[in-house]
């Protein structure tokens, strides 16, 4: 981690990865990610989220927007990604920021791993962000990239 203060203002930049084994072949898990409709129904904010706008255009150069207010706050947060490399059921890199209230607290480059192990699939994620002013950092991002993981594991077992 490097973390540096210009003027007052500061950035952490850090880097994790998370691992999951899904029991479906790769194209599954890819396709989750690739269709609007399939993936609104296991990413978000789960329960005490109202969704206030949604939008997937999962092209090289094109943006998704996920933006969502959390009922016991009232905070709004607000995710704009770009997609960089989309490689069919094997790899998806995007670069995304991330908002609250109106404030960015970061900025990442995500790459998504998919690599068939048996009949299943191996999803490797790593993110490198830097996160801003101590508003985010990488024990929040991790925890709530794990909760979507987790929730396309349990999206993809009841496809089945």
């Amino acid at each position: 981690m490097t973390d540096q203060t210009i003027a007052g203002r500061t950035v952490a930049n850090e880097t994790f990865t998370v691992e999951r084994v899904y029991l479906v072949p790769p194209r599954r898990v890819f396709q989750a990610h690739a269709d609007p409709e399939t993936k609104a129904r296991w990413w978000g904010g789960g329960d005490g989220w109202e969704q206030l706008r949604s939008s997937l255009d999962f092209t090289v150069g094109g943006h998704e927007h996920d933006d969502g207010r959390h009922l016991e706050s009232n905070v709004v947060s607000a995710y704009h990604a770009v997609y960089w490399d989309i490689v069919p059921d094997s790899r998806i890199v995007s670069t995304y920021e991330m908002h609250l209230d109106g404030i960015r607290i970061s900025v990442s480059l995500a790459t998504t791993e998919l690599i068939p192990e048996g009949e299943g699939t191996r999803l490797i994620y790593t993110e490198n962000g830097s996160y801003l002013d101590g508003l985010d950092g990488v024990a929040g991002r991790r925890e709530g990239t794990e909760w979507n993981l987790d929730a396309l594991g349990t999206f993809l077992a009841g496809e089945e």
